[in-house]
Order: C-alpha cells, then structure tokens, then sequence
C-alpha cells in the first residue's frame, strides 16, 4: 500500500428493466432531457447511491422516480460492473447494472424535466445517439461479461461512437468451477 491518500469514485446504479420481445430480449431506456448530463442521449434508468442506501435499495429507489415501478429486492439480481471515465471533467466512476425481470406497474417518464422519451429496446438493436458509457455496460450485459472498463479521454464524445473506436474493454469471468462434490 502507498500509504497515500486512497482513491474514491462515486457509485451510479443502472436499471437493466427486461422483458422478452418478439425477437429477442429488450431493455427499457430513457432519453435525457434538460439541465443534465448527455442531454439527447438515451441511457438506461439510473442514479447515484444516496447516503446510508444500499446499491439493491438505490435501484429499486431510482426505478420508482423514474419510471413509476415497483420492484422487491428479491427479483434484483447482479449483472454488471463498470469502471468509466467521462471525457469532461476527469473524475473516475463505478457503474453497477442489475438486472430485473419482474416489476409491477407499467413504465413511465416520471420525470420530465430530466427525461423526455422512454421505450423498450432490443438488446442486439440499441438506439442512437447512446450515452457510452450505458453501452459499454450493455454491450458487457449482452455478451456475459461480468465486468468491464470504460475509460474515455479528454476530447472523447460522450455519445458512443459506432465506428470502432470506444475505449470499452470487457473484462472476462473467472473459469467455470468444479462442484464441490467432484473435489
């Protein structure tokens, strides 16, 4: 350890609302709107931790705000960690993405000073413009990665750049355990 100060970050929650489509698995995404972040941009449904919550309870917190639905902790499962740097303003993030399949009440802009459109989206046809950082943990979510490091550059978009040249870099699992027994 260098004895120095240690290093903080903030921590977002990601909302990875998913219901099974017609051709395949969609996710629900908002479109930001006014004074924020990546105005114009679609992104999932999400936030920061406040103080004393919970990631679990500051998902199911942030669903309620944004979107109108209720979700029990139970049905909240892990799907994705990011590492990200924005390109303005320097400062590293965390990004956890949960995954949920089941939710009551149907999903609605519940905010419009800070979103203007909301919609389900097939995952392997995401809409642009997207925040790229909400796709680097996408692309992670669809491919199975558990992880994976986002780290953008003075100059970047904050839009994600369909040519080739995101700086996302997935971050494979640990191999596939034995069962216990066959030990």
């Amino acid at each position: 350890m260098s004895g120095g100060p240690r290093h903080t970050v903030p921590v977002d929650v990601h909302l990875l609302l998913r219901r099974d489509g017609a051709r395949g698995p969609q996710v629900l995404l908002s479109r930001r709107a006014g004074p924020v972040y990546a105005t114009g941009l679609w992104h999932l449904p999400s936030g920061h931790l406040d103080p004393g919550e919970d990631m679990v309870e500051a998902v199911i917190r942030e669903a309620g705000e944004e979107t109108g639905v209720l979700i029990a902790a139970p049905d909240v499962t892990a799907a994705v960690t990011v590492h990200h740097r924005p390109p303005r303003g320097g400062s590293s993030r965390i990004g956890v993405f949960f995954e949920v399949r089941r939710w009551t009440g149907r999903p609605r802009v519940r905010e419009p000073d800070r979103c203007d459109g909301m919609g389900w989206y097939p995952l392997g046809a995401l809409p642009e413009p997207m925040v790229a950082y909400c796709r680097a943990g996408l692309e992670a979510y669809r491919v199975g990665a558990p992880a994976a490091v986002h780290f953008q550059q003075p100059g970047d978009p904050v839009e994600y750049a369909p040519d080739g040249t995101d700086r996302t870099r997935l971050l494979p699992g640990p191999p596939p355990t034995r069962p216990l027994e066959e030990r």
